[in-house]
């Protein structure tokens, strides 16, 4: 789960509503500069994440020039979906989701696709069910097949104990488990608060359904790195320096099998867009920049 640095939008960066025909999708949304876009991306945030996992690269993206759409997916946090019902959350349901979008934001230019981890799966089916409905694809953090199987393990733990406790309740055990801050960070401070307030909300506002159909998918999912090397598509892998979700020497390899650019960003592990966003977006717009228009 990424942990935004925030969730308040700076100026600049516009909560709104995206109308689709498959029904209303909370975004953030940032136009390029001076309102006229070289292009315009859209961003899937990565499992039990949101929109604002991508808070911190819109504004950079935006300075060079880059309209910028995050989505809650189905069941995300501002994006309403069933609670108690797996099926609307099958791939293709996602797959379908993301073209609506797609179809919503048709007249903005050039339109690249993003997916952070989970994210980068339903991004990647979405190309292959879609070929030609995008400028390019971006695989953030999110590697050729299932997760680790550590990650599975925990993967696992947590469909359990969303079968027997509630939201809220998880949350406290999720929370328990977590590291203690180091012993020179210093007391917590009213941000600190704010944020672990916001993180909480987030989790008790996704769907549990949505968790688990996500949680099932990252470890049953096969490689598709053979069909997405078949596309005429420009194909981008970017990851941190460390990834305990797929290790980075299998997405070096998948970014070889699929004649991808390849990006690793230092000091950043499975999150770069809230580790590092900085050089993320930096090497971002340098992939959409060399797009052929």
């Amino acid at each position: 789960m990424s942990r935004p640095s925030s969730f308040s939008p700076p100026a600049g960066v516009l909560p709104r509503v995206l109308a689709t025909s498959r029904g209303d999708f909370a975004v953030l949304d940032a136009q390029g500069a001076d309102g006229r876009p070289r292009g315009t991306a859209l961003l899937l945030p990565g499992y039990m994440g949101s929109k604002e996992d991508f808070l911190d690269l819109m504004l950079p993206l935006a300075a060079r020039g880059y309209r910028t759409v995050a989505v809650d997916g189905r069941g995300q946090y501002q994006t309403d979906g069933p609670r108690n019902d797996e099926s609307p959350y099958a791939q293709g349901e996602l797959v379908r989701d993301v073209l609506a979008q797609r179809e919503a934001l048709s007249g903005a230019g050039p339109l690249h696709l993003l997916g952070h981890s989970f994210g980068g799966l339903v991004a990647r089916a979405a190309v292959l069910a879609a070929p030609g409905a995008f400028a390019s694809l971006t695989l953030m953090a999110s590697g050729p097949a299932g997760i680790s199987a550590p990650q599975q393990q925990r993967v696992a733990l947590l469909r359990e104990a969303l079968g027997s406790l509630d939201m809220a309740r998880v949350w406290e055990a999720m929370q328990s488990m977590e590291a203690p801050p180091p012993e020179d960070a210093g007391p917590a401070t009213a941000e600190d608060g704010a944020r672990a307030a916001a993180l909480r909300t987030r989790w008790l506002r996704t769907s549990p359904a949505q968790i688990v159909a996500a949680g099932r998918q990252l470890c049953v999912e096969p490689d598709r790195v053979a069909e997405l090397a078949a596309l005429d598509l420009p194909r981008h892998v970017l990851s941190g320096e460390r990834d305990d979700t797929w290790p980075v020497p299998l997405m070096d390899d998948m970014a070889v099998r699929m004649g991808a650019r390849r990006t690793v960003v230092a000091g950043a592990e499975h999150s770069p867009n809230v580790e590092r966003p900085r050089p993320t977006a930096a090497a971002l717009a340098d992939f959409w920049d060399a797009v052929p228009g």
